[in-house]
């Protein structure tokens, strides 16, 4: 497993009255939210990343917008929604 620092200022932490555990949560999810949705990596790797179940991480995706299902054409939604 690789470990990555991210330094925040401390301005940052008062502002958003987090404190360094709080922001390191949020650090984390929002490089897996990122990860997921830019890079395409894995649901579980991502929530591995978040420090989330699946079913947690999904959740999150959801109340970040973001859909579990990706559809390269329109055609391949119909088919999809046509096979459910």
């Amino acid at each position: 497993m690789c470990q990555i620092a991210v330094t925040i200022p401390d301005g940052v932490l008062y502002d958003s009255k987090m404190n360094k555990d709080e922001a390191g949560a949020f650090a984390k999810k929002a490089v897996a939210l990122a990860y997921y949705q830019k890079n395409k990596i894995s649901l579980g790797y991502c929530a591995e990343i978040a420090g989330m179940t699946e079913a947690d991480f999904i959740r999150f995706l959801g109340e970040n917008g973001i859909s579990i299902f990706h559809f390269d054409s329109m055609q391949e939604f119909d088919e999809e929604l046509a096979n459910a």
